[in-house]
């Protein structure tokens, strides 16, 4: 045997034993693991590395012989191309091959292509932090690669890790339909709103597990890393506004939601319109924030979003703890939840249109229907109620869509 797969093969098979049984994310069901070619793509932290190994533990057990798992990152790979390995493999006979953060290896992309070129006997699942790194690669992999994105925990799979207690996730259609319903057999079960605070605060990481009082400080070296390595490195975002770009994150978090003034922003940051634009583009592609536009797709990276949200409520905790504002609290989790299985965008009537179809307005228990009063498929997405009752939803139920 090469001893670069032997040693690769027990550093795979040691760490195999320590993956978490119980709890699996909901996006394994979702992903197509037949492919020659699979990316997942996603955010640091959000369970990539364990998902990956848990579809190793659970479907190729009986094939783990032929299967080798390899972390890109690994000081091995200083030394090592990336087809001598994949070449290594298939001679000894190996059949699926696990790639693990490949946006640490240089040229990855062309590498993968060329990997799926040469050895049609070889099934290759790939994952990327660097959201940058995976955009770049497109024109790379385009035709050969099935890429999946994966966020952090919804508030279904929390409530699943927290109380033991797992649900079926919900098309937004059924929930439209039968929310009454659903959310009734829910809280006959557990009590949501207990879960739903702690969640907003707490719980989309899920590395939230390992050190709790860590937490907010592990979410903030994720957003350095991001600013201070990763945009000046590829989008070459000036270093000297980075700190600039964070304190902006910090207004996001407590304004009511965030309404950019591009103008007066440009003026305050030092920098003109055109570059400040750009650099908005760019923390909605790293997903630190989510932009709202007034049309679907195809978004220009110098159009003027209508609002801003950060990616989802535990940034907000964590940059900013004493400053959240509610109602842009509720915003962001109903943008966080809903759309990364549907498009939002900008409406004036009501917070959020939802594939071009559907108009929700989000608040409290109080919040009255005017605002979306003669609207057809409009609905409130209310806090602090266990069940709705017509067009009125409770806000938690959104956090089963996935």
């Amino acid at each position: 045997m090469d001893p670069l797969i032997d040693q690769l093969t027990q550093q795979f098979r040691s760490l195999l034993k320590s993956v978490p049984q119980g709890f699996v994310r909901g996006v394994m069901d979702m992903i197509n693991w037949e492919p020659r070619l699979i990316g997942i793509k996603g955010p640091r932290g959000v369970g990539k590395t364990v998902m990956m190994l848990q579809y190793i533990r659970d479907h190729l057990g009986q094939a783990l012989d032929k299967t080798l798992y390899v972390s890109l990152d690994r000081i091995a790979f200083s030394d090592t191309s990336l087809i001598d390995l994949a070449e290594s493999f298939v001679k000894q006979g190996g059949k699926f091959l696990f790639l693990d953060e490949v946006h640490k290896y240089k040229h990855w992309a062309v590498e993968l292509k060329n990997c799926y070129d040469l050895y049609p006997e070889l099934k290759i699942v790939f994952t990327g932090s660097s959201l940058l790194e995976i955009l770049n690669a497109r024109a790379d992999l385009s035709r050969r690669a099935i890429v999946y994105e994966m966020q952090g925990l919804s508030l279904r799979e929390f409530i699943a890790i927290e109380s033991g207690t797992n649900f079926q996730p919900y098309e937004l259609t059924e929930i439209l339909e039968n929310h009454g319903e659903i959310s009734s057999e829910i809280s006959q079960k557990v009590k949501p709103l207990h879960y739903f605070d702690k969640y907003l605060v707490q719980g989309y990481y899920p590395f939230y597990l390992e050190q709790p009082e860590l937490y907010s400080h592990r979410i903030n070296e994720v957003v350095n890393m991001i600013l201070e390595i990763e945009l000046p490195m590829l989008r070459s975002i000036d270093l000297s506004y980075i700190r600039r770009l964070k304190q902006l994150m910090v207004i996001i978090a407590a304004s009511v939601p965030f309404v950019p003034n591009v103008s007066k922003l440009s003026e305050r940051i030092g920098i003109d319109r055109r570059t400040l634009l750009s650099y908005l583009h760019y923390l909605d592609e790293v997903k630190l924030t989510r932009n709202l536009f007034k049309e679907a797709g195809g978004i220009s990276k110098l159009q003027k979003p209508q609002k801003i949200y950060l990616d989802n409520t535990n940034l907000m905790y964590a940059l900013n703890p004493a400053g959240v504002n509610q109602g842009n609290l509720r915003e962001a989790f109903f943008a966080n939840q809903v759309s990364y299985k549907h498009d939002l965008q900008y409406t004036q009537q009501g917070d959020f249109l939802v594939d071009e179809k559907y108009t929700f307005e989000i608040g409290g228990k109080s919040k009255p229907t005017k605002q979306i009063k003669g609207l057809k498929d409009a609905y409130l997405a209310v806090d602090d109620i266990e069940y709705g009752a017509w067009s009125k939803i409770p806000l938690w139920l959104f956090g089963f869509t996935y």
